[in-house]
């Protein structure tokens, strides 16, 4: 008799493991760092751990619909296991960013009526322990440092009892694609945080999605370093475990570099602001004082910012691209552990010029748009030849709907989105869900855009960040930033001039070259508090501010800056998750520097 292939498929996210055991068993599904080597935990380790913490759940009376709450840093296979554990009887997970305030912290509590809180550790649990004593709350809150009091041992337990595997199975059976998995807030950016609740079905469609997108086999290497907290990884996480892959968590921020360099990965996904700390890299070896070195590796930057599809079958490019490649760009692989081919980019905007001289290198990287109101993908671009464009997010996901309302003559309009992967609404703010949310399905982002070579994506601002001067011209702010970007002297900017006369600047100074360049020009260095009011520092970034205002409209030119002493952190309140800054929060912080400029 012929044998009866069965289908494996996944509905609900926590199927995922049992999708992999079956189709693809790995015995370094989950890799972790410990005592200076990696760590595997195989498939089938994964999957009892989830089930003997369900079990624990279940056994300690936790019912359906109740909220947990999680404070990871970054991912870890703690995190996963607690998540899928939580999934597989209902819980819904709320995950939530460390840096959190008391005010937003006491929100969440209050407003998901969470049972249990577990942060990443002691640190955040005593952090969280003298918010929560405020506000009396009855939460109860433990940690992953193993070695410390109020550490969360259940997350320990291997043993499972037959009874108690009966009522996860039972539980599990009830689950359903549309109920709810995860709120996600959101990270504040324009305004105080919302939960966002997501179904199975919501995630399911996605992971799905990125099935057909990355060039992914099992037991490929990923690594992952983004926080846990943030959907983006999330889902990248959730998508790993579908194909296969061999997931390598990082240890932390400060070990970025050893992890790619011991793990070797081929994939990973991440932020804008973590390629542009590599190119700053290696432009700052631009300003050093060797002259031949510093000649030959702006030049194969160069070469590099010029690669894409139209140069790929020109002869002179091919060659100057190989030794440019031969001669530098490969070094540069080489310090991401030399295996790695491809990255996906979300969260903000990309420069092009960033995205084709990695791609130079030999990483070819693809830029994606989403949201955490749409689990969260809505478009990416492709790996396959003639579906990449440097400077757009890509083409929406198949099943999707994209339209732009109320195109301007330039076709530029807000960005309305329909699909399985849209939210189920805002977590007890019907008000606001009714805001973005139609009645017939289409949701509002926010985001502004048009679609340009037909129907790849291209994001130009945010719908609440445009602004109008006091001369009533509109200014969107975004792409002046990442023009302010291509200076090798300044590392970020925040574009401010609303109900002002001219567009002015806050600047955030690239330290490393200001001062490389200070050396070369015998001027001495001190705090950079002290610096940025240095008259040659200032007269510099001036020089810098006239030479990018040559590439701007008379309206977008910057007429006034100031620079800040220090860089704008999630501590501060300044930037998100995501590194993307706040900006309510940078101008009340530097309203007074603001002032004086007009």
């Amino acid at each position: 008799m012929p044998t009866v292939t069965r289908k494996v498929d996944f509905t609900r996210v926590f199927d995922l493991i049992s999708y992999q055991k079956e189709k693809y068993p790995n015995k370094t599904a989950f890799n972790y760092f410990q005592q200076g080597q990696w760590r595997g935990l195989s498939t089938e380790e994964i999957q009892n751990k989830i089930n003997a913490l369900s079990c624990w759940f279940v056994a300690n009376q936790f019912q359906a619909g109740e909220k947990i709450i999680l404070i990871p840093v970054i991912g870890s296979p703690d995190w996963m296991i607690i998540d899928f554990a939580c999934q597989q009887v209902g819980l819904i997970v709320v995950p939530i960013h460390p840096t959190l305030k008391e005010e937003e912290f006491n929100i969440i509590v209050s407003e998901t009526e969470a049972r249990l809180c577990i942060a990443h550790d002691e640190g955040l649990y005593f952090k969280h322990f003298s918010f929560k004593e405020k506000i009396k709350s009855a939460i109860q809150l433990v940690h992953l440092q193993r070695d410390k009091v109020n550490f969360f041992k259940p997350l320990l337990q291997t043993r499972t009892t037959h009874e108690l595997m009966m009522q996860v199975n039972a539980r599990k059976e009830l689950v359903q694609e549309d109920d709810l998995v995860t709120i996600m807030y959101t990270s504040g950016s324009t305004g105080a945080p919302k939960g966002v609740m997501l179904s199975h079905g919501n995630i399911v469609y996605t992971i799905k999605a990125i099935l057909t997108i990355l060039p992914l086999e099992s037991r490929d290497r990923v690594l992952s370093f983004l926080p846990f907290s943030h959907i983006f990884e999330r889902a990248a996480c959730y998508a790993y475990v579908a194909f296969g892959s061999s997931l390598y968590f990082s240890q932390n921020k400060e070990s970025f570099a050893t992890d790619f360099r011991t793990a070797r990965p081929i994939f990973c996904s991440c932020v804008p602001r973590v390629l542009e700390k590599m190119y700053e890299y290696m432009e700052e070896q631009t300003v050093g004082e060797n002259v031949f070195k510093r000649k030959l590796i702006t030049w194969a930057m160069q070469v590099g910012k010029r690669f894409g599809p139209e140069k790929r079958l020109k002869v002179l490019f091919q060659i100057q691209l190989y030794l440019a490649s031969i001669l530098v760009l490969r070094l540069w692989r080489k310090r991401l552990g030399g295996r790695i081919k491809y990255m996906a980019v979300g969260a903000a905007s990309l420069r092009p010029d960033i995205g084709r001289l990695f791609s130079a290198a030999g990483i070819q990287i693809i830029e994606g748009y989403g949201m955490t109101e749409t689990a969260p993908i809505i478009s990416m671009n492709r790996f396959e030849a003639g579906l990449n464009r440097f400077g757009t997010v890509g083409i929406p996901l198949p099943g999707l709907e994209v339209k732009i309302e109320r195109p301007n003559e330039e076709h530029e309009g807000e960005i309305l989105v329909k699909g399985p992967n849209v939210m189920r609404g805002y977590f007890k703010r019907a008000e606001l869900t009714a805001e973005v949310l139609t009645e017939d399905g289409w949701m509002h982002t926010g985001d502004i855009g048009k679609f340009v070579h037909q129907r790849f994506l291209k994001i130009t601002d945010r719908k609440k960040d445009i602004f109008k001067t006091s001369s009533g011209k509109y200014i969107a702010p975004q792409p002046i930033e990442n023009h302010l970007k291509r200076s090798l002297f300044i590392e970020r900017s925040l574009i401010i001039g609303f109900q002002r006369p001219y567009v002015a600047a806050l600047i955030v100074p690239n330290y490393s070259v200001l001062r490389l360049w200070c050396e070369q020009q015998e001027i001495h260095w001190t705090a950079p508090q002290f610096m940025v009011h240095n008259i040659k520092v200032r007269a510099k970034y001036q020089e810098e501010i006239d030479r990018l205002n040559d590439e701007l409209a008379n309206v977008e030119r910057i007429k006034g800056f100031f620079l800040c002493h220090q860089d704008w952190s999630m501590e501060s309140g300044e930037v998100t998750a995501t590194l993307k800054p706040i900006r309510s929060v940078i101008q009340e912080n530097y309203k007074n520097e603001i002032e004086k400029m007009y």
